[in-house]
């Protein structure tokens, strides 16, 4: 019996990349997908169905069961439409995925406000479309009695750890970080779980990392194998959704190609204390060196070794 046997599963982004691979990995291990994208390029701008009929076509061809959404996940109607379709394709909806996502890249003040909403609409407000109609089906089913299999895997990005010129899509990945572990203490009582990887694939959206960062990837490559292959975030992502992760929720997972990692936030790393007593300016000159004498880390200052 293949792990997710049974299941009914929607994918957002799935007609490339990351979305695709994630797609026909719930599909082989016997989840039903609705396959959501809208066909749009890197930047948003326009619009293919064909994208999504061609994952549709390739799980057929396999032997699964998948069916096609164009609609748009920032959009609060079309996101519940996504949801609904899932429903009254297969009768449940078990899985969400959600890894739609644009770039707007802009050094922060050449950046316009349409940059900026673009990349927190279809990021951060899809995402929380999504889940919102998502989990609101599966709170009706709770308050039913039925029992309720709630899986939901966010999609993050390591751009959040300080990107130059990704001001807007780091503010929304570390925005759907901080949403999946609320999202996680929500939903716990209901037996459903809440998690989100930050993957590292070769996709259309990574052609545009810096080439210190893109030749850590080369020389990482062997010919036998891929460690820039979305099929590796696609397994994850199987992993996490099936009944062996029950016991997994709230936290934040890297994937790249043979190695996972659990990741943390922004937790407390040191402290200066006072006791008795609130610190005055001229007090914190003297002390604050002992905390953070430090000038900011880039992503690429963090990942490239």
């Amino acid at each position: 019996m293949a792990l997710l046997d049974g299941k009914v599963a929607i994918v957002t982004g799935a007609g490339r990349g990351i979305g695709r691979g994630e797609a026909l990995a719930l599909a082989r291990h016997g989840a039903r997908v609705i396959v959501n994208d809208l066909g749009v390029a890197v930047d948003g701008s326009g619009s293919d169905k064909q994208l999504a009929d061609e994952v549709v076509a390739a799980i057929a061809a396999a032997g699964g069961e998948a069916a096609a959404s164009y609609e748009n996940v920032s959009d609060w109607e079309g996101s519940q439409r996504i949801v609904r379709q899932a429903i009254d394709t297969w009768g449940q909806l078990d899985i969400l995925v959600n890894n739609a996502g644009i770039l707007r890249d802009h050094i922060i003040w050449n950046m316009t406000e349409e940059d900026w909403d673009a990349a927190i609409g279809v990021h951060l407000k899809g995402t929380f479309c999504m889940t919102r109609h998502t989990v609101a089906h599966w709170r009706e089913q709770h308050k039913a009695g039925e029992a309720v299999y709630g899986r939901i895997i966010n999609t993050t990005s390591a751009a959040m750890l300080g990107n130059p010129g990704q001001a807007n899509y780091a503010a929304a990945k570390g925005g759907v970080a901080a949403f999946t572990l609320t999202v996680a203490v929500e939903v716990q009582r209901m037996g459903i779980t809440c998690n989100a990887i930050r993957p590292s694939a070769a996709t259309r959206m990574t052609q545009q990392v810096s080439a210190d960062l893109q030749a850590k990837a080369d020389a990482a490559e062997e010919k036998e194998f891929d460690p820039r292959d979305p099929v590796h975030a696609g397994e994850f992502v199987v992993y996490l959704a099936s009944d062996a992760a029950q016991w997994i929720s709230g936290q934040v997972f890297a994937v790249y190609g043979d190695t996972v990692h659990l990741t943390g936030g922004w937790h407390n790393l040191g402290s200066i204390a006072k006791r008795g007593s609130g610190w005055t300016a001229e007090e914190l000159v003297a002390a604050m060196p002992k905390l953070a004498g430090m000038a900011p880390v880039s992503m690429i200052d963090q990942l490239v070794t």
